[in-house]
């Protein structure tokens, strides 16, 4: 999405009249470049890449959280939606998922912002996994599915005439991470067995068309 995509939906949100409450006072998209200011500022490289925030606490004034709260849950999407956005573009790693929360703050002047952020697991943890390709590549196994297939917008693009457009995902199902089958042509396989669904565990190696890749957990 972008942060000038995240601005136009901004924009739509608070079309009418409800435009008119942001004439003075903090502007949302402030907050969504606050967010995306916080990730580049305090990435750091981990095993498998740059680690990033994925926690954000967001403290305006009283008057500008009571102009929010007629749409406030559909804002506090639009910028999880915005950081994961950015971490995609950037290539950004999180270690949990994307949460964000806005409140008011006594004594904060109207139209100022503050964000904390924290590198921050879910209760229980959340370990890192990752799949290897052939060429040595990890790709991070994070909050959204990696989708494999063909088309370009997969997580792991195979050219392979073998592989279907969106042929698997590999996602995180509570404390488990699964692949499953997204109803491919020629299947796939998980250590020479045809699957549908299947919970990995380490050293576990996928087959897709003429394609291998290792699942590994830290």
């Amino acid at each position: 999405m972008g942060i000038g995509q995240f601005e136009q939906r901004l924009e739509r949100l608070v079309e009418g009249t409800v435009a008119r409450t942001f004439r003075s006072g903090v502007q949302p998209v402030e907050i969504g470049r606050r967010l995306t200011r916080e990730m580049d500022l305090r990435r750091y490289a981990g095993v498998h890449g740059l680690i990033v925030p994925n926690a954000f606490d967001v403290f305006i004034a009283p008057e500008d959280m009571d102009r929010f709260e007629p749409f406030l849950s559909t804002l506090v999407r639009e910028l999880e939606d915005a950081a994961r956005e950015h971490a995609k573009t950037e290539g950004y790693s999180f270690v949990g998922p994307v949460t964000v929360s806005i409140r008011g703050e006594e004594g904060r002047a109207r139209g100022t912002v503050q964000v904390d952020s924290e590198v921050r697991e879910p209760p229980g943890g959340w370990p890192q996994a990752s799949l290897v390709l052939a060429s040595g590549e990890s790709i991070l196994i994070g909050e959204e599915p990696v989708i494999i297939g063909r088309l370009p917008s997969c997580s792991i693009v195979l050219p392979d005439a073998n592989v279907s457009r969106r042929h698997a995902e590999v996602r995180r199902e509570e404390s488990a991470i699964v692949v499953r089958d997204l109803g491919s042509t020629n299947g796939t396989k998980v250590n020479g067995t045809r699957t549908d669904a299947w919970e990995l565990s380490d050293g576990d190696e996928i087959v897709v068309g003429t394609t291998t890749l290792r699942f590994e957990r830290a």
